[in-house]
């Protein structure tokens, strides 16, 4: 499971660090270094991130938040990544193993499905971040370019207003719940709780029989050059 961090208290949401995480694409991808959007925004508000940390939103980020704190526009710090065409996230069902994995790293809960079913991404709130792919234990997850008519254009060239906002809405009622559940598992449980360990040897158990499933699926599968009988 991935670490949440708990809602920032600092100054109860500084109004700079709004305006900051305003022109952020809220794609939530960690690649500046920080576990969420709102975190680098309270980060840079503070004086403890540079403004060239973002890939998503690039230059129109960088230009936009130059122009806010009245900095000077710098070219995107390359040890954080560099800007690529926008993408989204497709599980192939063939190979999809059912763990959750996928489900437990997205960060605006565009993915469905339950343990030992198969996974779909729902194409419209995939913000493209690709922590699922590192994620998925048997590589099932790819990544497909966005077309050039579905993006939606505003302060950033491929991500729209609307779309960033959906996605902060979605990541902050994925951190709320994640913040009232681990509440609620410190509280006295009436019935029996397995240990973590029993927890994780389990959960390495169900991965390892889903891995050997789809390893024998393939062995069974005919080979592609393969010409049907007749």
């Amino acid at each position: 499971m991935p670490r949440f961090e708990t809602p920032s208290r600092r100054s109860a949401d500084p109004p700079l660090a709004v305006l900051i995480d305003a022109r952020l694409p809220q794609t939530q991808c960690m690649r500046c270094g920080y576990p969420r959007c709102r975190t680098y925004a309270e980060a840079i508000a503070c004086g403890e991130a540079d403004i060239n940390r973002c890939p998503p939103g690039a230059d129109a980020t960088i230009e936009a938040l130059a122009a806010l704190l009245n900095r000077p526009v710098k070219p995107l710090d390359p040890q954080y990544g560099s800007e690529t065409a926008r993408r989204r996230a497709v599980i192939d069902q063939e190979h999809c193993i059912g763990c959750r994995k996928c489900i437990d790293v997205c960060p605006v809960d565009a993915i469905i499905g339950a343990r030992r079913f198969l996974h779909i991404v729902i194409a419209r709130a995939c913000s493209g971040c690709e922590l699922c792919l590192a994620a998925c234990p048997v590589d099932c997850i790819s990544l497909t370019e966005v077309a050039e008519d579905e993006t939606r254009r505003g302060l950033w060239r491929t991500y729209g207003a609307d779309e960033a906002d959906n996605w902060r809405q979605r990541n902050e009622a994925r951190l709320t719940r994640h913040v009232r559940l681990a509440h609620s598992r410190q509280a006295p449980a009436a019935r029996h709780v397995r240990a973590p360990d029993q927890d994780r040897a389990l959960r390495r158990a169900e991965i390892h029989a889903a891995v050997e499933r789809v390893r024998r699926k393939k062995q069974k599968a005919p080979p592609l050059d393969r010409q049907p009988p007749g």
